[in-house]
C-alpha cells in the first residue's frame, strides 16, 4: 500500500473493504464463434451426405448464427413472450398474436435461408442435406419459431395431393419472403402454413376427432369447399395465413386447408380463445382455437385425411431429430466451452480424468444423434430409391423416439458440467432444458413412435430387410457392432408380445443404425467408443460419464470444442 492509500485507509478504515474480492476463475458467453466450422460432425456429415456444394453457404450462414446479436435474439424472444389481442379497440375480431421484433428477425432469417422451404424450391441432389444443416444451426439459436418454419416445410407435400390448391398456394409457400401481416394473403408475397389436428379428447388418436366438415356449395376456389365446425385444442403457430386441418366430413375424416381470411377479404372465423402456457418453446405461440363454420378446401380424397397428411407428419417428425440433434450440440458446446474455462481442486475442469468421462459421452450422444439425423435427410433426397425410401418410412420414427427421448437427461447433464449457474434463469441452460421435451412429446410421443415403427414393419415387412441391409455396410467393422447386430435380428425373429417389447426393441434398432454410421464413418476414436458404450455391458441404460476404461476422452473433447474467433 502506497503513501496515499495509507492516509486514506487511516481516515477511513472502511475503505480497505469497499471491494470485498476481485472475481476470477469464471466462465464466458459462448459467443462469436463459428457454429459450422468448429462442429466438425456437421461439415463430416455435410460433406458426406451429398451437400457439400452448399459449404461455403453454411459457413457463412453458421457466423451469423455463432454471432453474439445473433444469439442475443433467442434470449430476446423467450423473454418478451407473444400476447394475443383477439378484438382491435372498436370490437372487431382481429385474432392477432404479438411478438417481438427478435422473433420476427429469426423468422425473417429462417425464411430467407430457404429453411421452410429450399428442398422444393431448389430440388438439386442433397438439398435435404443441406436444409437440415441450416435449420439445426438456426436451432441452436432459438427453437421456438422453427414450429411455424417447419410446418410450412412439411405442408407442401401434403398441398401436392391436390394439384389445384398446390398450384395456388405453392409459390407464394416456396417465396423467401416474409411476411406477418395480419392481412388476407392475396396481399403477401410469401405465406407461412400451421396445422390444427389435434382434439382434447384425442390427443394423437386423431380419428377420435369430432370437429365437422359440411359440404359448401355456394363457396368457389381451388376445389371443393367446406365450412368446418369444431374446437382445435392445439393448433401452431396461429398467426400463419392457413392451416391443415384434420375434420370429420360425410365420408370420414379428411384433411383441409384452412386460411385465415376468406377469398373476399373477410375474417374466416377460425378463431383463437388463448394462448397456451407452456413450460417450453415459449417463443412460439401455441393455440386452443374454434371454428365456427370456417371455410376450408378439402386436401386429398375424403375419408383419407390420415394418409393424406403423412407424408407432412414424416417431414416434421424429422425436424423433431434435427431440433434434438441441436439442442444436444448446443448443449455440450456448452458445457465444453466452459470447462476450458473453470478450475477446481487445483485443475481445469476438461483436463480432469472424470469431468472428461462426462464431456466425452455427452460427446458421442451427439456424434450418434447428428450421424443419423443428417442419414435420414439423405433418405429424404432419394425417395425415389426403394431401399432409400424404406429408411426414410422406418428410420425417421425410430430417430424422432430415441434422439427426442435422449435429449432432456442430456441437457440436464451438460446444465450439471456447469453447477449452480447452470440453473439460474439468466443464462441459457434453463431455456434447453425446458425446450428438451418439447420434441419428444409434439408430433407423436415415444409410445407412437414404437408403435410407428411396428406398424411400418407390419403393413411393409421388407423395411426390415432394408433396415439390416444398412446395418451390414459396416458388418466387420467393430465385433461388439457384429454382435448386436445378431441378437437384434434374432429378435425380430420373436413376435411374441411384441407390442409389450416395443421400447426395448426400438431402442436396440436406434443404437445399431447410430453406430453402423459412425463405424462407417467417424473417426475410429468415435466409432470404437461409441460402439464400447453403448452396445456392450449394460448398453444404451446408464449414466452420462460412465466410459469404459481404453476411450480416449481428451481426443473426444478436442474434436467438438468450440472457440471464441479471435478478435
Amino acid at each position: 500500500m502506497n503513501a496515499p492509500e495509507m492516509l486514506a485507509s487511516a481516515a477511513n478504515p472502511m475503505a480497505c473493504l469497499a471491494e470485498t474480492h476481485e472475481p476470477f476463475n469464471l466462465g464466458s458467453e459462448l459467443v462469436d464463434y463459428d457454429m459450422y466450422r468448429q462442429d466438425r460432425a456437421l461439415v463430416e456429415a455435410v460433406h458426406r451426405e451429398g451437400a457439400a456444394w452448399a459449404d461455403e453457404s453454411l459457413g457463412r450462414f453458421g457466423l451469423l448464427t455463432g454471432s453474439a446479436d445473433y444469439l442475443e435474439l433467442g434470449v430476446l424472444a423467450n423473454k418478451h413472450l407473444p400476447e394475443l389481442d383477439t378484438h382491435d379497440r372498436f370490437g372487431r375480431r382481429v385474432d392477432l398474436v404479438r411478438f417481438h421484433p427478435a422473433y420476427h428477425q429469426l423468422m425473417r432469417t429462417a425464411i430467407e435461408q430457404g429453411i421452410h422451404a429450399s428442398p422444393y424450391a431448389d430440388p438439386r441432389p442433397g438439398a435435404h442435406v443441406a436444409r437440415a444443416a441450416r435449420m439445426y444451426l438456426q436451432s441452436q439459436v432459438e427453437a421456438g419459431h422453427g414450429c411455424p418454419v417447419t410446418m410450412t416445410f412439411a405442408a407442401v407435400p401434403a398441398l401436392r395431393n391436390t394439384p389445384a390448391l398446390a398450384a395456388l398456394w405453392e409459390p407464394k409457400i416456396l417465396s423467401p419472403v416474409y411476411d406477418p401481416r395480419n392481412v388476407p394473403d392475396a396481399q403477401k408475397a410469401g405465406l407461412t402454413i400451421g396445422m390444427a389436428m389435434t382434439e382434447k379428447q384425442g390427443g394423437s388418436d386423431v380419428r377420435s376427432n369430432t370437429t365437422r366438415a359440411y359440404p359448401d356449395g355456394t363457396a368457389t376456389g381451388p376445389g371443393a369447399a367446406y365450412e368446418l365446425v369444431g374446437h382445435k385444442y392445439f393448433v401452431s403457430a396461429p398467426m400463419c395465413d392457413a392451416f391443415l386441418v384434420l375434420a370429420q366430413a360425410p365420408g370420414g375424416l379428411s384433411c383441409f386447408l384452412v386460411p385465415r381470411w376468406r377469398p373476399d377479404g373477410s375474417k374466416n372465423p377460425l378463431q383463437v380463445l388463448r394462448l397456451k402456457r407452456k413450460m417450453g418453446n415459449a417463443s412460439n405461440a401455441s393455440s386452443e382455437t374454434e371454428l365456427r363454420g370456417a371455410l376450408g378446401w378439402m386436401v386429398g380424397a375424403e375419408g383419407r385425411g390420415v394418409r393424406t397428411i403423412i407424408d407432412m407428419v414424416a417431414s416434421t417428425r424429422f425436424d423433431c431429430m434435427v431440433g434434438s440433434a441441436a439442442g444436444q450440440r448446443m448443449a455440450v458446446s456448452l458445457a465444453l466451452h466452459h470447462c476450458t474455462q473453470r478450475s477446481a481442486f487445483g485443475r481445469v475442469l476438461n483436463q480432469q480424468p472424470l469431468m472428461q468421462n462426462v464431456l466425452a459421452d455427452l460427446v458421442l450422444e451427439h456424434e450418434g444423434s447428428l450421424a443419423l439425423t443428417m442419414r435420414m435427410a439423405r433418405a429424404m433426397d432419394q425417395r425415389a430409391d426403394e431401399h432409400e425410401d424404406a429408411l426414410a418410412r422406418l428410420v425417421t420414427a425410430v430417430g424422432k423416439y430415441w434422439i427426442c427421448k435422449r435429449t432432456p437427461q442430456h441437457a440436464y447433464e451438460a446444465m450439471e458440467c456447469i453447477g449452480g449457474s447452470g440453473v439460474m434463469e439468466d443464462g441459457p441452460f434453463p431455456r434447453l432444458y425446458r425446450e428438451a421435451p418439447v420434441n419428444a412429446i409434439w408430433e407423436g410421443s415415444g409410445n407412437v413412435q414404437c408403435l410407428d415403427v411396428l406398424r411400418a414393419m407390419q403393413k411393409t415387412p421388407a423395411v426390415v430387410g432394408n433396415f439390416f441391409a444398412e446395418l451390414a455396410k459396416a458388418r466387420g467393422g467393430n465385433a461388439a457392432l457384429d454382435r448386436w447386430t445378431a441378437a437384434l435380428q434374432a429378435e425380430f425373429k420373436d413376435l411374441a408380445d411384441l407390442e409389450y417389447r416395443a421400447r426395448d426393441v426400438v431402442d436396440r434398432m436406434a443404437l445399431a443404425i447410430q453406430a453402423a454410421l459412425l463405424v462407417q464413418h467417424a473417426p475410429a476414436v468415435v466409432a470404437d467408443a461409441f460402439c464400447a458404450s453403448r452396445l456392450q455391458g449394460v448398453g444404451g441404460h446408464r449414466q452420462y460419464g460412465t466410459l469404459p476404461r481404453g476411450v480416449d476422452c481428451a481426443a473426444l473433447v478436442e474434436r467438438a470444442t468450440p472457440r471464441r474467433q479471435a478478435g
